[in-house]
């Protein structure tokens, strides 16, 4: 079994504080849910967790299997097991949806010192995109480009399943879908669930958690998590919105 830890972890954009000391442990074979107002520090712990440059850490540590991860570069983080899956997903023109997860492949099968084979790889990613309903052609087409905002999400759950991290962040991976593409993703996420695998979803809405059935659910509030519990939190969330939150844990 292997953990993700995350320990009085603060941090800050432009001097201004965002995480408060966030503590939070996450362990291979748990599906965690991350739920809570808007602006109160659900992404910054996405960013800062996959080493976004905007974001100041000024205290805490983010361990993976021991290593803190803080001190890596983002692609060691992503070499070590780490997948963040983007709340929106950037167009890389030029390069192939081929390219670039054969690419992915070969550097994360290098890193866990694994064989690679294209035949294998293309055999796999044929496979996933027909599980996930995506037509073949995508796999010629730039990343993202002219994706629609549901083919997007989609081709991170590709990622996702290509790659097969040890650990997943998902950052609102259910905003702007329908119910179809909300169905899909949900099964994309369902089919790297198991005892190698752990995850964090992030998000607002009950909907998805209807899909994915989370282990554990915390709430975010003013950059700390101030409460944890069962799914529910989510039923009590989606019954009386955030102002029982405010009224517990201060406006």
């Amino acid at each position: 079994m292997k953990s993700l830890i995350i320990e009085g972890l603060k941090a800050e954009i432009e001097g201004k504080p965002i995480l408060h000391g966030v503590d939070l442990e996450i362990k291979t074979g748990e599906f965690h849910a991350l739920m809570g107002p808007n602006g109160h520090g659900k992404s910054t712990l996405a960013n800062i967790l996959m080493g976004h440059p905007k974001y100041t850490v000024t205290g805490g540590s983010v361990k993976l299997d021991g290593v803190n991860i803080l001190e890596l570069d983002v692609p060691d983080r992503a070499k070590a097991g780490l997948f963040l899956a983007f709340q929106y997903p950037v167009e890389i023109p030029g390069v192939t949806v081929g390219k670039f997860l054969k690419r992915a492949a070969e550097i994360q099968a290098a890193a866990r010192k694994q064989p690679f084979t294209v035949s294998q790889f293309l055999k796999s990613v044929r496979e996933d995109m027909t599980f996930l309903e995506m037509d073949q052609g995508f796999i010629n087409r730039y990343l993202n480009e002219g994706f629609s905002g549901g083919e997007k999400k989609r081709m991170e759950i590709l990622q996702l399943l290509t790659l097969k991290p040890k650990f997943a962040v998902f950052d609102e991976t259910d905003s702007g879908l329908d119910i179809d593409a909300l169905k899909i993703v949900s099964k994309g996420i369902n089919r790297v669930k198991g005892p190698e695998f752990g995850g964090l979803i992030i998000t607002h809405y009950q909907r998805i958690l209807n899909y994915v059935n989370p282990d554990k659910v915390h709430i975010l509030y003013k950059g700390k998590i101030v409460t944890s519990g069962g799914t529910e939190l989510v039923h009590q969330l989606e019954e009386k919105g955030y102002d029982w939150v405010k009224d517990q844990f201060g406006a």
